[in-house]
């Protein structure tokens, strides 16, 4: 029985990541999907629905049950204006939070994997859950709108209004481009990138960012916008990445790098990058890594 259900954990962590927008979450949901199969396997009719549409069932309703108390995720550039003070860390229920590849894609399956960078997740959490489950179905994972609303126990033509109204929601998001090793212009930006940052070499730095690139620090609010204003904020010696360098890490099918300083043992900080057309268009620096820690593991190579 377990052996039956257990090939579909990485799959099923990857859907309820897009709809939760948490690996951590994703992660509990996973399992008490599996759990709830486990418990009820004798129940399941394999005449009336696949073992995927079942557990697919099982995982949206607790999804959608974890939805309805909890308040919408984002990015720090969607909680207010650029600049200002740093202020104090907000909740981590707040933010659009990182999950490793091995989590959340299975190798196996065909799936996009721009659905799992941030600025994707983040315009989904726009989405009411039902509508977010019809999208991530029906774009991300290719199911036929006849499978979706049998899932959901509607009509198709609830279902296609469903994905027209959530297209709708998201067609101004621009999920950026995923990390393409076989990409020579990336490759080299982000070679250029790391070797520079490890330099502390701050010039260089801003010359590879986009006129109106962004970086944040969840878990704080704040967010900056620009070369100029990132420049400044490089340059701050109280906030210098001076002596420290960047190891890479399978995230979020994104360029992610674990940020390592001398005398610490574990990571500083997790960094996402976000690129197109050969330049830098976002930078996220996630902070909280005795949090993170659990769940991508500590770095495979170390200074």
């Amino acid at each position: 029985m377990i052996e039956a259900l257990e090939p579909f954990r990485v799959e099923l962590t990857g859907y309820c990541y897009r709809m939760l927008g948490s690996g951590f979450e994703a992660e509990d949901a996973a399992q008490e999907t599996l759990v709830r199969a486990w418990k009820s396997y004798s129940s399941f009719d394999a005449s009336r629905a696949s073992l995927r549409t079942w557990l697919y069932r099982i995982a949206t309703n607790i999804c959608i049950d974890m939805l309805r108390s909890t308040q919408r995720r984002a990015l720090a550039v969607d909680l207010g204006p650029s600049g200002g003070e740093i202020g104090t860390p907000l909740h981590e229920r707040v933010f659009v939070h990182p999950a490793p590849d091995a989590l959340v894609l299975p190798e196996d399956r065909a799936v996009l994997r721009e659905s799992v960078r941030l600025a994707f997740l983040a315009a989904l959490q726009l989405l009411p859950p039902r509508q977010r489950a019809v999208l991530i179905l029906r774009d991300v994972l290719a199911w036929q709108a006849s499978e979706v609303a049998a899932l959901l126990s509607v009509s198709v033509a609830a279902v296609n209004s469903a994905l027209q109204r959530a297209r709708a929601t998201l067609d101004v998001a621009d999920p950026g481009t995923p990390l393409d090793p076989s990409d020579p212009v990336q490759t080299s930006l982000l070679t250029r990138y790391c070797e520079a940052f490890d330099r502390h070499d701050v010039e260089t730095l801003v010359s590879l960012l986009h006129e109106d690139a962004t970086t944040s620090m969840p878990p704080f609010a704040w967010w900056l916008r620009g070369r100029p204003a990132i420049s400044v904020a490089l340059r701050d010696p109280a906030a210098s990445c001076a002596g420290a360098w960047l190891v890479p890490v399978a995230a979020n099918a994104s360029p992610a790098y674990w940020q390592m300083r001398p005398g610490l043992a574990d990571p500083f900080a997790l960094v996402l990058i976000d690129t197109r057309d050969g330049l830098v268009t976002g930078v996220t620096t996630f902070l909280d890594v005795p949090a993170l820690l659990p769940l991508f593991g500590a770095p495979a190579v170390r200074r």
